[in-house]
Parts: C-alpha cells; sequence; structure tokens
C-alpha cells in the first residue's frame, strides 16, 4: 500500500515537473533564472526515478539518472541565489560541481571509494542547502518585493523539510532512502515543492521571474501614479533625505518608518512601487553613493580618506562601501576620485 502510494506520487511529480519545464521554456522568464530552474525540473524528475528500487529496475540508464539527480542541491541553490539577487562565487560553484563529479565517478566505478564518495556528496549538497536558507533569511528585512518576501519564508521550510531532512537521514543511515514510509513522505514532500514553483509558473511575475536588479527603474504613469496619501508620504521621505538621514549608522527599514511614523509595509510598498528599488540597500546605496561621488570629486575635500568618507555615509566597513560605490559606478573610490580629481586639474 505505502509503495503504491509512493509510485503514484512520484509519476504525480514527474507529470507536473513535466508541464512546467514545458511553460518555463515557452515563457518570458528571464535566462539567468530560466537555465537553473530547468535544471532542477530535469534533476527532480531523475531523483524521483532513481530513488525509488521499484522504478529504477525497469530504467535502463540508472547511472545517469543518478549522475543527474546529484546536481538538484546545485541547482536549487543557483536558482534562490539568483532569484534573491545574491550571484554565487563562478570559481566556488565549479569547484563544488567538479568534486560532485569526481565523487560520482569513484563511488559509481570504483566500488573501494563508494563510502568516502557518499558522504562527501552529501556534505557538499548540506552545505549548498544551509547556504539556500542562510540567504533567505538574511536578507529578509532587506527585500521590497513582497511576494519574493513570502517565498523567502517558505522556500527554506520546504527545502529544509524535503532537500535538507534526506541529506541528513541518509547520512545517519549510511545509505540512500531504503524504507517504504520515509521515501513516501519524501515523494509528498517534492509534489509540494513542485506545486510551490508552479504557482509561480502559472502567473510568472514580472519582480520575480522577469525583471532583475539591472532591469530600468519603472517610473511611475498615469495608471499607476501614486495616490494622494503615498504622495504625502513620498515628500516627506525626500525631505528626510534632503537631510540626509541616510547616514545614520544600521539604518533599516522599520527604523525609517518608525522616524516618519508609517506602518512598514506602506513605506515598503511606495520605495518598491513607487520609486523602482527592489531592496532598501539599494535605496540607501542610491542616496549614499550619489553623496561619496561629489565629495570624492571635490577638489577640497581630496585629503580626506576614503574610510572616513565610508563611515560619514552610514557604511559599517570600508569594503562594504567599496562594493556598494563599485556596483553603482563600475570603479573603486579611488580610481573614481583620481580620474575626476584629474579632470578637474586638467581643465586648469
Amino acid at each position: 500500500m505505502v509503495e503504491s502510494i509512493d509510485i503514484a506520487l512520484r509519476f504525480i511529480a514527474i507529470g507536473s515537473s513535466l508541464l512546467l519545464l514545458i511553460l518555463l521554456l515557452a515563457g518570458a522568464v528571464r535566462t539567468s533564472i530560466k537555465v537553473p530552474l530547468a535544471g532542477l525540473l530535469l534533476g527532480a524528475m531523475a531523483y524521483l526515478l532513481n530513488s525509488s528500487p521499484a522504478i529504477r529496475e525497469f530504467l535502463p540508464l540508472f547511472r545517469f539518472a543518478d549522475l543527474l539527480s546529484l546536481t538538484v542541491p546545485f541547482w536549487l541553490w543557483l536558482f534562490a541565489r539568483r532569484l534573491f539577487e545574491k550571484e554565487p562565487d563562478r570559481g566556488l560553484f565549479w569547484a563544488l560541481v567538479a568534486i560532485q563529479l569526481i565523487c560520482w565517478y569513484f563511488g559509481s566505478f570504483q566500488p573501494w571509494s563508494r563510502p568516502v564518495g557518499f558522504y562527501v556528496i552529501h556534505l557538499v549538497g548540506l552545505a549548498l542547502v544551509i547556504d539556500l536558507i542562510r540567504v533567505a533569511i538574511a536578507d529578509l528585512d532587506d527585500d521590497l518585493i513582497e511576494k519574493r518576501r513570502m517565498i523567502r519564508l517558505w522556500l527554506p521550510i520546504f527545502v529544509g523539510l524535503q532537500s535538507g531532512g534526506v541529506l541528513i537521514f541518509e547520512m545517519v543511515q549510511g545509505q540512500a532512502l531504503s524504507i517504504a514510509w520515509v521515501q513516501m513522505v519524501n515523494a509528498g514532500l517534492i509534489v509540494l515543492l513542485t506545486l510551490f514553483a508552479g504557482l509561480a509558473l502559472l502567473t510568472p511575475d514580472p519582480e520575480l521571474l522577469v525583471q532583475s536588479s539591472d532591469s530600468p527603474v519603472p517610473t511611475p504613469s498615469a495608471k499607476n501614479a501614486l495616490s494622494t496619501s503615498e504622495l504625502v508620504l513620498k515628500e516627506k521621505l525626500d525631505g528626510l533625505m534632503a537631510e540626509r538621514f541616510y547616514r545614520t549608522p544600521g539604518l533599516t527599514i522599520a527604523g525609517l518608518a518608525d522616524h516618519l511614523e508609517v506602518p512598514e509595509h506602506r513605506l515598503r510598498a511606495l520605495i518598491n512601487k513607487g520609486l523602482g528599488h527592489r531592496n532598501f540597500s539599494a535605496f540607501l546605496n542610491g542616496h549614499r553613493i550619489a553623496e561619496a561621488r561629489a565629495i570624492l570629486a571635490d577638489k577640497a575635500k581630496v585629503d580626506v580618506p576614503v574610510l572616513t568618507i565610508a563611515m560619514d555615509l552610514g557604511y559599517n566597513s570600508l569594503a562594504t562601501f567599496n562594493r556598494a560605490f563599485r556596483a553603482e559606478s563600475g570603479t573603486t573610490p579611488s580610481d573614481y576620485r583620481r580620474e575626476k580629481i584629474g579632470q578637474i586639474l586638467d581643465q586648469n
């Protein structure tokens, strides 16, 4: 009975994944999201086939399916990282992929190394799951897109229960899932994850899946013009920024909302939909870097250390300031200062 339910759930998940894959490939989802999501769906289908003993005996290419199923944690991690606009280091990514491939090869064709490969593969996968959960939760307050904030809350729960739970369970057991009821629960969680992804793909939200952090900032039109209350709030916000309140160290959107005496969700909506910012840090950096450019291009302030500028603007470290400045200007603060001061001297 349990085995029959397990197989039924697996085929439901496989059918749903195939449908989602077709919708994904035909849709307007941006490539950076489409590639890892397609890989995730293919890997999940391979895992569903390969991890069931009842199905695997009828699968002639089980080793290929096994390899494809090992990519699931990577695609899931890359998809979440890009959805949350935290592009991972490519060197680290490919190094981990290489480790997994080497472990898979020796585990499949060199029986003597199978136990080591088994645990290394699981540890790498678990590390990716932990990093996904960390990134989702760490930037929750900074995220201004309401639907993505909901994903940050629910995705770690699903991923922790399914991927994290399976990896830990298998490491404790020292082998792949073999208990019938555990396999059934695992298949059920995969069905829930598939439905979770389907809700996003069936009605793709431009802010989540089409637009990215470098997309043009939308300007309010007659159709989505600010309401009277939003105009009043924007005026108060502009006034506060003109007073350089953005220099406040450790400023959060909750702190800014408290200072403006407005509900946090109203301020989030204004900065996101009214001003076109996807993250609160991007809003702050827009003001901070604009002032930084003015200071760095001022010949009278040429001796002011970059670290002092960073701290005065509210950054907690020089490294954080340098990253934000490079993201906004495409160069380092020191190089920007050298270029601008040089232009002034050449004109004189």
